[in-house]
């Protein structure tokens, strides 16, 4: 009989059958005594990742039997929102200290057992929470990847704050908040967040995300823009230069084409072409942060000085 998460676990199927599901591929192993069937594992990587964290979530919940809630980047899987890498770890509030014997895959927090809701049959802390706490817990970059997300879904912002203070800890608290307010929902990827990160760290004016640019050929928007400087910058996906990289027929010269057109009516409106990044810029962060800084005039050069609030990403 099949469970209603999609589950397969050992203290319900006879170890001999489980050996040969997984030795024939029709199951992989998730955690200790938790199997997930193969064919629920999409093909995308980034898709299947997630698939199998939120699965080691519900493995976790099939487990405990004390009250518990799901929280920080658990919480942010099961709220739909992008984490800058994966934890391998289930993070639960729960109203005890566990002992020595807890897995090692799961991090306890004790916190009492409140601001949660029930998703998909999952205790969670509310989307409020869930955002505090990250910002409080994680790097700031990773935090403000969270918090850009959230922000597009509606969260307030005030809230945010509001529970951020709420919190015992001390630890953090003058960060999370200096993060709160740089958060923006313009930002439509977790690497549009990275790539403001790193101009926000260099100490350079906040920029304008989406920033509508009206030309003879349309209007287009630049992932970030800095108007009075006259500096635009936009990251670039890797997966739209590559064969059927946004779905079938998708067709990257096609698009290197259109981008090139692109900056060259935004270079004829405006005076400059935009700065691409990619992701392998994120492996030299210096030659990123000179190519940012060199767009720049002087005087904002000289002004600009680094937040000490944030840590390299």
């Amino acid at each position: 009989m099949e469970r209603a998460d999609g589950l397969v676990l050992a203290a319900e199927h006879h170890p001999n059958l489980l050996r040969s599901r997984v030795r024939r591929g029709e199951l992989e192993r998730l955690r200790r005594g938790a199997y997930l069937p193969t064919d629920t594992i999409a093909a995308d990587r980034h898709v299947a990742a997630r698939v199998r964290a939120v699965a080691r979530i519900r493995a976790v919940h099939a487990r405990l039997d004390a009250p518990h809630v799901f929280s920080h980047t658990s919480a942010a899987l099961l709220w739909d929102l992008p984490l800058w890498e994966p934890d391998p770890r289930v993070h639960v509030v729960q109203g005890y200290r566990a002992g020595g014997s807890a897995a090692d895959d799961v991090a306890r927090h004790r916190a009492v057992l409140d601001r949660w809701v029930e998703l998909d049959g999952l205790p969670v802390t509310d989307l409020v929470r869930t955002v505090a706490d990250c910002l409080l817990a994680l790097h700031p970059l990773h935090g403000l990847v969270i918090l850009d997300a959230a922000l597009r879904q509606g969260v307030d912002r005030r809230s945010v704050r509001d529970a951020v203070l709420a919190q015992r800890r001390r630890n953090g608290k003058a960060r999370a908040q200096v993060l709160i307010e740089l958060g923006d929902a313009g930002a439509e990827s977790a690497w549009e967040t990275w790539l403001r990160y790193v101009a926000l760290r260099l100490g350079l004016p906040r920029p304008v995300t989406q920033f509508p640019i009206a030309t003879r050929s349309g209007t287009y928007r630049s992932d970030l823009a800095w108007p009075r400087d006259r500096v635009l910058a936009e990251f670039d996906g890797r997966v739209k230069y590559t064969a059927d990289g946004l779905g079938a027929g998708w067709d990257p010269d096609r698009y290197r084409f259109d981008e090139k057109r692109r900056d060259d009516v935004i270079a004829e409106t405006l005076g400059v072409r935009p700065l691409r990044f990619v992701a392998a810029d994120a492996r030299t962060l210096a030659a990123v942060e000179s190519r940012l800084l060199a767009a720049f005039p002087t005087s904002t050069r000289r002004a600009a000085r680094r937040n000490p609030l944030l840590p390299p990403p």
